[in-house]
């Protein structure tokens, strides 16, 4: 991509969290060569959501650049278990299960980069020739002090939760992966900070060129609050049905709607800016849904599942009467689900269960347009869903 080195730098940083060292990555980019840029994904997850794609999208970008993407699938660091964000250690895979959940993730991440200028590595291609000398040696570069700098490690330590010795060694084989690599760029999420500057240590500690790191935000999932998280079903699947991604898409708030553009969408920040500009003159934000909502399912299926979701969506809210302001209603819980009926109670869109009871046997309840037949349907907590009561009653309902 023949662009200027600033309009380079403006993409990279576009909805980053923080780059380090931008001097640093300016030179590297002056330099003209294609960077060797790594990203890992432990497979403890083969399932994608939008909220794996942030870092995904940045990858296609700076692959569109012209710069060498290296899928980093961490096979043998899955068998450790990173307890990043955690305050408890995370269950190791076995190796089966860790090969299989990469088979799904190679062809769902090629839904968004391109597999002929990808190269996927595992790292078990090296580590598994490091021998127990080569660990300690590893282990040596840093002191358990360093250790317990990184704030899951700290917070366990101060509240004397159990610490295991091969946890300290994800991040000491994390970074050794860029030193295997010869890493010049590694992005990774806000939470792998530390994982991702001990990369730079042990570049520089091997004799090499320290690599620059760019962390990406983690993006909150339908409710607006939570990290998007399929534990939570506050999350939009990639492999989900055209439908589906379309629908969940619209039911997002208007202001989250900006987020999701920013992280998600690969139409430009000045076409976005336009789109502020229109709804603050008075465009309805649900065009602009629209327009995010289609080019997601446009990405991941087809331009034809689009419009066909697009018609789908229409007959069954705008042609069904549903209002453009609709109101929203937070409902807090402790539990992982509730019963819709007692959700119908608590918007007010019936006074009573029983009379909640009495609208889903006559079919006079909707949920996201479509009629309720289950009385004992339940709504997951972090989920946003529309509820409509017989022609005039709708409420936005999000379980907290």
């Amino acid at each position: 991509m023949n662009i200027s080195i600033k309009s380079q730098l403006e993409i990279i940083k576009r909805g980053s969290h923080e780059l380090l060292v931008e001097t640093e990555l300016e030179s590297k980019l002056i330099s003209g060569h294609a960077l060797r840029i790594k990203a890992g994904f432990d497979p403890t997850a083969p399932d994608l959501h939008l909220g794996h794609t942030v870092l995904l999208n940045k990858l296609r970008q700076l692959q569109d650049m012209g710069h060498h993407i290296l899928f980093l699938i961490g096979d043998f660091t899955g068998m450790i278990g990173d307890p990043s964000g955690k305050n408890a250690t995370r269950p190791p895979l076995t190796r089966e299960q860790v090969a299989e959940n990469a088979k799904s993730y190679t062809t769902q991440v090629f839904k968004i980069l391109k597999p002929e200028h990808t190269e996927v590595v595992f790292n078990s291609s090296w580590m598994d020739k490091l021998n127990a000398a080569d660990l300690i040696k590893l282990a040596a570069t840093h002191t358990v002090a360093r250790m317990l700098e990184r704030d899951d490690f700290d917070k366990r330590y101060r509240n004397n939760q159990a610490i295991a010795i091969h946890e300290f060694l994800y991040p000491l084989i994390q970074g050794y992966d860029s030193v295997a690599l010869k890493a010049d760029l590694e992005l990774g999420g806000t939470d792998q900070k530390f994982n991702l500057l001990m990369g730079r240590e042990l570049q520089k500690h091997f004799g090499q060129s320290q690599q620059c790191i760019l962390t990406m935000p983690l993006l909150e999932g339908l409710d607006g609050v939570n990290k998007m998280s399929k534990s939570l079903n506050n999350y939009v699947g990639i492999t989900e049905s055209p439908k589906e991604i379309f629908g969940k898409l619209m039911s997002v708030s208007d202001q989250l709607m900006w987020r999701y553009l920013e992280l998600l969408s690969f139409e430009s920040l000045q076409t976005i800016q336009k789109w502020r500009e229109e709804v603050q003159e008075g465009c309805n934000p649900r065009d602009i849904k629209v327009k995010l909502a289609q080019e997601i399912v446009t990405r991941f299926h087809s331009q034809r599942d689009a419009v066909e979701a697009l018609t789908d969506f229409e007959s069954r809210f705008k042609h069904g009467a549903l209002p453009d302001e609709i109101p929203e209603k937070i409902i807090q819980t402790q539990e992982n689900e509730m019963p819709l009926v007692q959700i119908l109670k608590l918007t007010g869109l019936t006074a009573s269960t029983s009379e909640a009871f009495r609208m889903i046997d006559q079919g006079a309840v909707k949920l996201n347009g479509e009629k309720v037949e289950n009385k004992s349907t339940k709504i997951m907590r972090g989920e946003s869903v529309v509820i409509q009561v017989g022609k005039r009653k709708f409420v936005k309902a999000v379980i907290q």
